[in-house]
């Protein structure tokens, strides 16, 4: 492999165990790498400390292995074996048995792969790249899947070409990479905690469901007895099948996109069966919903916005979008009201967080106490020596 020597003193990182080197630790490359080729990392001294895929930009490589064979035959089986092992511990099974049959397979660099995302929907596994190494390692991912999910697979979908970077020149179509005889949906019904949901996940944002708010979802059906709820930037509807299964008064759910709520309505039919909850939908920008809403008019909402900020460069703005969003429901819940507030921008920490959400909280005047706080679920595993993948944090907020 091509060497990717490090400066004096920038090797600490990597003897952590941190899967990332940035551009300005190299002091040489020998060779010329394309983007996404295995690159060897060495320490100034001649070490070898690494190998990973070579990429553009500040991150300039993603660590895959910190073996001195990095390029076994049986990496990948090896590998996605683990991620798959790992589910299994925390009682989620391909097989579906836990009443839960869609979770996320593989999670980056939590799961030792850098740049990767699979999401698993009752036998479909949806593929995203999000680096040019793994995107040109697609049908070498497809095929251990194939060889480690057995019969219990029905196709694997590749859905790379809004996460692969853009100015890599590869031009991607979404497409399957598998799909068995006589397999031909574009969308599945799947269950999550005993509640059923359709997941589109050739048309849907992301893989066609977030799957990350699982148990904060849960959290939300249990407060919402008895209580009017708003969501906000609802998607397909998560937070509003639970909270109407928790029994809410009435559920209004809200997002910008048409196909969103029109999936959003077919999930609220498919789990009305006995309930008596009034929902609603409405197609139109939330904030601009939530401005216009009556004081108190609601005592339960969730306000989960999509990602303010994608880099370093946008956090300022982002911050000051999370603290109007923030102030604006914190002013309009109810006297006793709860509202459940998250963040998904991975370059805003959960402290950083919590302090626009305080000032939000200052500027209404009103008295707000923290109940709880939420990450992602443990299909979304955080690496110990990545702490950056803790990208999703919430607050549980009673408002006076």
């Amino acid at each position: 492999m091509i060497k990717v020597i490090l400066k004096r003193g920038r090797d600490e990182s990597l003897k952590r165990f941190h899967p990332w080197v940035f551009s300005g630790a190299i002091a040489q490359i020998q060779g010329s790498p394309a983007e996404g080729d295995m690159v060897a990392v060495y320490s100034s001294e001649g070490e070898y400390l690494a190998a990973g895929h070579y990429q553009i930009g500040s991150i300039a490589v993603r660590i895959l292995s910190f073996d001195a064979d990095p390029l076994a035959p049986d990496f990948w089986v090896r590998r996605l074996g683990c991620a798959v092992d790992v589910r299994r511990s925390v009682g989620l099974d391909v097989s579906g048995g836990s009443g839960t049959n869609c979770f996320r397979l593989v999670h980056g660099e939590g799961d030792g792969l850098p740049g990767l995302v699979v999401d698993w929907y009752d036998g479909v596994c949806v593929l995203q790249a999000h680096s040019v190494g793994m995107f040109r390692a697609k049908m070498q991912i497809c095929e251990a899947l194939r060889e480690l999910l057995g019969d219990s697979l029905l196709a694997v979908y590749d859905k790379s070409s809004g996460t692969v970077p853009f100015k890599a020149g590869l031009d991607p179509v979404d497409g399957y990479l598998y799909r068995r005889e006589g397999f031909n949906g574009e969308e599945r019904n799947v269950v999550e905690n005993g509640r059923r949901f359709i997941v589109n996940w050739e048309q849907g944002q992301k893989t066609g469901f977030f799957l990350d708010q699982r148990d904060n979802r849960a959290l939300v059906g249990r407060y919402a007895a008895g209580r009017k709820v708003l969501n906000l930037f609802c998607y397909t509807g998560g937070f509003s099948v639970y909270a109407m299964a928790g029994g809410a008064l009435s559920v209004d759910s809200v997002d910008s996109s048409a196909r969103a709520v029109e999936l959003l309505d077919r999930n609220v039919a498919l789990n009305s069966g006995g309930c008596e909850t009034v929902c609603r939908s409405f197609c139109t920008d939330a904030i601009d919903f939530l401005g216009a809403a009556g004081d108190g008019a609601y005592d339960l909402m969730v306000v989960d916005p999509p990602a303010f900020a994608k880099h370093r460069g946008a956090l300022r703005n982002a911050l000051r979008a999370y603290q109007r969003l923030n102030a604006a429901a914190i002013s309009k819940v109810a006297e006793g009201g709860l509202v459940f507030t998250f963040s998904c921008s991975q370059v805003v920490d959960k402290i950083t967080f919590a302090n626009t959400v305080f000032s939000a909280a200052a500027q209404t005047g009103r008295s707000v106490r923290i109940l709880d706080r939420f990450c992602q679920g443990a299909d979304h595993p955080v690496s110990i020596y990545h702490p950056e993948g803790e990208y999703l944090k919430g607050l549980l907020l009673y408002v006076e």
